[in-house]
């Protein structure tokens, strides 16, 4: 079987490389033998691989990927809640997606209903629950209230704007370019804003002065100090990413005299924070919503396993208008 292996910490087309591997052992008793069939290229597995994401890489060579989905070939005697033929979300915190077939444990699996979009499956769980969750860092605004984000043609950008809507929150949508504008407002935007210089002027006209309480940042550098200053005074700057490749900038005069609040938030103990009880209550809001294409995010390319060199330098191109895949095409 072939499965992608990273060598060491780099530029994609350096380290990444293609190789086959033995067959998975069969399944132990509580395990489930799983084949993967799509998987998308999120910035978090560009940012392992170059060696820049939050956490420590863990030992090298080694296989990345942090979600998708995959077909359940066989299971352990003891394993009930999944069979063979059923789709399971894979999502490995420690990487491993990227490779045709793996022994898993069977309790970090479920059976995904059937009827969904297979894309939007293998979309349909990292992202949308950290947009739910970062909504959540707040008091859940009112209906009516203001959020206002950047990177909001991306796919969290574009989970956030549905999720808001279904709860009655408005928000600005913050762009790197022009002609974004229609997708965006097709997904429930209330406005779209081209970042710049007068981005606070801007949101404040759009907001007729109104109050904006929390602000989500995926790009750092001086974007971070634009939406800081967009912050009604207590406000909440909640920093996610870093597509500019630069550390978050602030005013020290929105920090002191404003008030406002700068946090960092990362998925994986996020939803540790919340427990078992917790992570199963936001899939659970998810999976139905995925099911029903209530929640998407667009795609703009499909790769075979084999090319991934060719898919992580498409999911590096800083203008695309949607997620680029992996799919097990064997």
């Amino acid at each position: 079987m072939k499965r992608v292996v990273m060598e060491r910490c780099g530029a994609p087309a350096e380290v990444i490389r293609i190789e086959e591997a033995p067959e998975p052992r069969d399944p132990g008793p509580h395990e489930a033998l799983v084949e993967l069939s799509i998987s998308p290229i999120h910035p978090s597995d560009l940012l392992t691989i170059m060696g820049m994401y939050a956490a420590e890489t863990g030992p090298l060579p080694r296989v990345p990927g942090k979600e998708g989905v995959g077909k359940v070939l066989s299971v352990g005697n003891l394993v009930r809640h999944i069979k063979p033929g059923d789709l399971t979300p894979l999502l490995l915190s420690n990487d491993g997606v990227w490779q045709q077939r793996q022994v898993l444990p069977a309790e970090d699996l479920l059976a995904l209903p059937p009827g969904g979009d297979i894309r939007q499956y293998a979309m349909g769980f990292v992202n949308p629950a950290t947009a739910l969750l970062m909504l959540r860092e707040v008091p859940e605004p009112s209906m009516g209230e203001w959020v206002i984000q950047n990177a909001a043609n991306s796919s969290v950008g574009q989970y956030l704007i549905q999720l808001a809507k279904r709860s009655g929150i408005r928000t600005i949508n913050v762009v790197r370019r022009e002609g974004l504008s229609a997708a965006l407002h097709n997904l429930g935007a209330d406005a779209v804003l081209v970042d710049g210089p007068d981005l606070p002027q801007r949101a404040a006209r759009v907001t007729g002065g109104a109050k904006v309480k929390l602000a989500i940042d995926a790009v750092s550098g001086d974007a971070s100090a634009r939406l800081a200053a967009c912050l009604a005074p207590g406000g909440l700057l909640l920093n996610y990413g870093m597509m500019s490749g630069k550390n978050l900038q602030v005013s020290p005069a929105h920090l002191i005299g404003g008030g406002i609040v700068v946090k960092g938030f990362w998925l994986p103990p996020a939803l540790a924070r919340i427990g078992t009880g917790g992570r199963a209550g936001v899939f659970g809001e998810l999976i139905p919503l995925v099911v029903a294409g209530a929640l998407k995010a667009e795609v703009e390319a499909t790769y075979p396993l084999d090319r991934v060199k060719d898919a992580l330098a498409h999911a590096s191109r800083s203008e695309r208008k949607g997620k680029i895949l992996l799919e097990n095409s064997t």
